[in-house]
């Protein structure tokens, strides 16, 4: 049977349900996908000899016998594995493998293996050796026998799916390709010409078995001409989908809010100090937004303490003084409730009155706020997730707010935004987001960004304390408590367990109140507190009866206790950078000189770098752009329903070039397309092959 690509991969020779089953664990299902799955890196086999002709420090591949093995130790995982190899030449090789056993079971004598590393010679033996040379056996599988497909070239090399290595991935690929089905060429004929690229099927070709003569470092480096295509091509379809979605946002019949003399005279009642600059600039942008006849689709950033809340604040009186509901979603209890105190008294003085809308309020006080909703008795909700519930539903929303957009997936956006017809929506972050992250999860908004902080505030001194020298954090503590200030004391949720992160706040608590502090008012505040208690505990905190607060993360974003001036973070290393530059955040709010002491207890080289950006650098998007860096874009924000692309061969931190000319393309391609037919093939193509990755066009 000829091979398609929607062919189901269990039925691929030399596949099978148990390997099949093991492909889908990297989400492997369908000949498409195989293809699609791309080489992690190449390793350049070309230069096969025979042993006899070896000499040391060359990279060779030598296709050879295992003669005797042997594994020294008494532990089998730790021992020293050595093998001797032989050819047809007549001479031998060595190979050794520290922590070896593992490879005991493989390498036994008679076996037929191709081996790639480089030479060195055992001058206490007398002998050629390689150390932890890649190794491919050659007998055992389907494809017994073909070492010429794994050796004597460029061999692409793949990350393992369960117990199907890259050397039987390779065979899989190589036999698809070799029975390839058409793949049809979907970029635009335009682009193709314009760009010089391979078609598609060239390029599918030369990424998985490039041929010779490409040098191994651009390779590496995923920068021929064949890779160069498919990066390109993989964010052109991501940017053309996000630019339909804009474009598409564009046309769909909104609320034109008025702002009129009395919106603005409100909007001064609101503001209890003098807006920065960058408060005024970004408020215009969202009320020129608001002020058109479309729904507003727009992204405030702004660092931690820039005053991104006040904003939205006045975004909410455009809307309600329009006779319009407003919403604001945000991804935790205890933010909601910071978000409802800190907006009760200001939306109080004009007149509204909010309301709190979260999962652990009792059924009978939901169903109240729930029926009040849909009569327009509440102007503002503010709420977590239980704002999205089925069951809820609106009189006339006008204005959506999500706060720390991150933390919700794309659908989830979707889904309070179908609670009206087509309202404004205003996603807020205080998660600094490099421009690369930008362009590709937040693509479909416009950006505003709040870039000064409120006048008076001082830089925070960021200090870096071992475990071993805690007690000198906690003497800094002291002299600020002495001087009437107030202190945090930070511990991790370790692996998402609360209840861990909650044990050890507690030990802590305990240990503060009895033995470092006993004179002062200790605090604790954890996710495992009902809310009642989460508010007790803040409002104590924030009239200064309690002078320091031990928390969990709960504290991350939303808290604003001026008075504060000192943050503890206990074991700081299992904390990213955004999230330890949002923790440092919390202080520093006041006039008062404040600090933030990271305490450590093993470090490796990440954690170092992390800790040296963090008392180096106080600019939320330096420290987000290393946190890329070091973490990587899928754990950049911690959490699986942040929208991130899965992207198979484009990288968005090794391939930002590319992704800026994508980027323009798409856009010049949507706007101007070259006919009709090019434009609806498009919106086509991304509904069928890209909707279900990236919830593209469909869901805005």
């Amino acid at each position: 049977m000829p091979l398609a690509l929607d062919t189901d991969l269990t039925y691929l020779k030399g596949v099978g349900p148990a390997r099949a089953a093991m492909l889908r664990g990297k989400q492997l299902e369908t000949i498409e996908d195989l293809l699609n799955y791309f080489p992690f890196r190449y390793e350049d086999r070309s230069n096969t000899k025979t042993i006899k002709l070896l000499a040391p420090g060359e990279l060779a591949t030598v296709v050879c016998e295992v003669r005797k093995a042997k594994l020294s130790g008494l532990r089998r995982n730790l021992g020293l594995f050595e093998a001797e190899f032989t050819d047809a030449s007549g001479a031998t090789l060595l190979g050794k493998w520290f922590h070896g056993g593992y490879m005991a079971d493989k390498l036994t004598p008679g076996t037929r293996v191709a081996l790639f590393g480089k030479i060195e010679f055992d001058t206490y033996r007398g002998e050629l050796q390689m150390m932890h040379p890649e190794t491919e056996l050659l007998c055992g599988d389907e494809d017994e026998g073909d070492a010429a497909l794994h050796t004597g070239r460029i061999v692409p090399v793949y990350e393992a799916a369960g117990k199907v290595n890259s050397r039987v991935i390779r065979s899989l690929v190589y036999r698809v390709l070799e029975d390839m089905p058409h793949m049809e060429d979907h970029l635009p004929d335009s682009i193709v010409t314009r760009l010089k690229f391979p078609t598609r099927t060239e390029a599918i070709r030369g990424a998985h078995f490039p041929p010779s003569g490409i040098p191994i470092r651009m390779l590496n480096d995923y920068r021929s001409q064949a890779q160069f295509r498919l990066i390109f091509e993989e964010f052109f379809w991501l940017e053309c989908g996000l630019q339909i979605k804009r474009r598409k946002a564009r046309t769909m019949p909104g609320i034109a809010f008025k702002l009129t003399d009395r919106v603005r005279e409100q909007i001064k009642k609101l503001l209890p100090f003098k807006p920065t600059g960058a408060q005024k600039r970004v408020l215009k942008e969202i009320a020129d937004d608001m002020a058109q006849p479309s729904p507003m689709h727009r992204l405030l950033q702004g660092d931690v303490g820039s005053g991104k809340t006040i904003v939205a604040a006045e975004a909410a009186v455009i809307a309600l003084e329009n006779g319009y509901q407003v919403a604001l979603l945000a991804p935790t209890e205890i933010l909601a409730a910071q978000h409802f105190y800190s907006l009760k008294p200001l939306l109080r003085k004009l007149g509204y009155e909010p309301v709190l809308l979260t999962g652990s309020l009792p059924a009978k006080d939901k169903q109240k706020i729930k029926q009040m909703l849909v009569v327009g008795m509440i102007p503002i909700a503010i709420g977590t997730h239980a704002l999205i519930e089925k069951d809820v539903e609106f009189r006339n929303l006008g204005l959506v707010i999500i706060d720390e957009q991150h933390r919700f997936g794309v659908l989830q956006r979707f889904g309070l935004a179908q609670k009206a017809a087509a309202p404004d929506v205003l996603v807020m972050t205080a998660t600094p987001i490099p421009r690369s992250l930008a362009m590709t999860i937040y693509g479909d908004l416009d950006v505003s960004v709040i870039d000064e902080m409120p006048p008076g505030r001082k830089k925070i001194l960021t200090k870096h304390y071992t475990g071993d020298q805690v007690e000198l954090a906690f003497s800094q503590v002291r002299q600020e408590i002495d001087a009437g200030a107030q202190a945090y004391v930070v511990y991790p949720v370790i692996e998402e367990s609360e209840t861990q992160a909650m044990k050890a706040a507690t030990a802590m608590h305990t240990h503060l109140a009895t033995n470092v502090f006993p004179d002062v008012e200790v605090g604790l505040l954890h996710g495992k507190l009902g809310a009642a208690e989460k508010e007790a505990a803040m409002e104590s905190f924030k009239a200064g009866r309690t002078k320091i607060l031990v928390s969990t993360t709960v504290i991350e974003v939303g808290v604003d206790v001026p008075n504060a001036t000192v943050m503890v973070i206990e074991q700081a290393e299992r904390f990213g950078l955004s999230q330890l530059h949002q923790l440092r955040g919390r202080v520093g709010r006041g006039s008062a000189q404040s600090y933030c002491l990271l305490v450590t207890e093993k470090l490796g080289d990440t954690g170092k770098e992390r800790i040296r950006t963090m008392v180096d650098s106080q600019d939320g998007f330096e420290i987000a752009e290393m946190d890329l860096k070091l973490r990587g874009p899928g754990e950049f924000f911690g959490t699986k329903q942040s929208g991130m692309p899965s992207l198979r061969i484009a990288n968005i931190l090794r391939d930002p070039d590319i992704l800026g000319a994508a980027k323009d393309e798409a856009r010049s391609f949507v706007e101007n397309p070259p006919s009709e037919a090019d434009y609806a093939s498009a919106v086509e193509y991304i509904k069928g092959h890209w909707q279900r990755r990236y919830a593209l066009v469909l869901v805005g």
